[in-house]
């Protein structure tokens, strides 16, 4: 029997009114119209007003719980491991959203995915830490939680630019830029940002994609970014390969490659690329192909390895 397939997570996280739940309702919003299925845990019921529709087959009641009285992180760690499961099995979704409290810390809540029963179902993991670029262009709290948050970061989002002048939106990248090293930074207005960059998309659907397309190789471009497919030979060397990755300077890495003692998962977001054996029971979709995201060509310095993929 093939295994069932992995469920991607995506934590959100972010300081009070960053906009961490504009995000998620786009997200949720471009998911129902693809006809994805999302479960949504979150601390913030009152602020995200999910509406039954913008769930994909089937209503709120269902697909959305809301934890009150702690954070994730910490004080309702087990009831996020019960509430995960009870989401899984009684929804069965393509992907997990948890939307953490303002004062959360997302790789505290990242670690709860790695325990018993859930690890068994969940594939690849991320932490997207929304920065408001008011707060950050008025220099406000922008000590202690915020600092932890955004070096916990897999992906920041600075959101909110739309509404200052040129010259704020100045001051608040130069005082992102000053305290995020090394993790990608994107910008969103009103939450919208490709979900490619949380959720990379499935080689089987890109080579799908593909084979309607033509027999000509293209990369699918949305808006900022572009998605491509690197081959692998067999018998990568792990370090080998995690030099070469980091080197590319991709927002996200995805896939399976077949290393000389077995098949490897690959799983990248920014400069933190890590390679493993794959688990007991998961199936190798697309051994040997990698899905890599980059900024598109002009707004990325390394647009020079653009035709790396096959």
């Amino acid at each position: 029997m093939a295994a069932l397939p992995l469920v991607p997570a995506l934590v959100v996280s972010g300081f009070l009114g960053a906009g961490k739940t504009t995000l998620v309702r786009a997200l949720l919003e471009r998911a129902q119209r693809d006809g994805v299925r999302v479960a949504v845990i979150s601390n913030e019921l009152g602020e995200l007003g999910i509406d039954e529709a913008l769930l994909s087959g089937g209503g709120a009641s269902e697909s959305f719980i809301e934890l009150a009285g702690g954070c994730v992180c910490c004080r309702l760690s087990d009831t996020l491991i019960e509430t995960l499961q009870l989401l899984y099995e009684r929804v069965k979704p393509d992907r997990v959203i948890i939307e953490t409290s303002g004062v959360a810390l997302p790789f505290e809540t990242q670690l709860n995915l790695w325990r018993e029963p859930v690890n068994a179902w969940i594939g690849d993991d991320a932490a997207v830490v929304v920065c408001s670029a008011a707060q950050l262009a008025e220099g406000r709290d922008l000590d202690g939680t915020f600092e932890e948050q955004v070096s916990s970061a897999d992906l920041v989002v600075l959101s909110k630019l739309d509404l200052l002048s040129p010259a704020d939106q100045a001051l608040a990248r130069a005082a992102l830029a000053e305290r995020v090293s090394g993790v990608p930074i994107v910008e969103a207005v009103a939450g919208d940002l490709n979900p490619d960059l949380l959720f990379p998309p499935d080689p089987d659907a890109l080579r799908a994609r593909r084979r309607h397309q033509g027999h000509s190789p293209r990369p699918h471009s949305h808006e900022r970014f572009v998605t491509e497919l690197l081959e692998i030979p067999s018998g990568a060397d792990p370090e080998a390969l995690r030099e070469r990755l980091v080197g590319l300077g991709a927002l996200r890495v995805k896939g399976f490659v077949q290393g000389a003692e077995g098949t490897l998962l690959v799983q990248g977001v920014g400069n933190r690329v890590e390679i493993g054996p794959l688990g007991a029971g998961r199936d190798a979709r697309a051994l040997g192909t990698l899905v890599v995201i980059r900024r598109a060509a002009g707004h990325d310095e390394h647009h020079d390895h653009e035709h790396d993929h096959g």
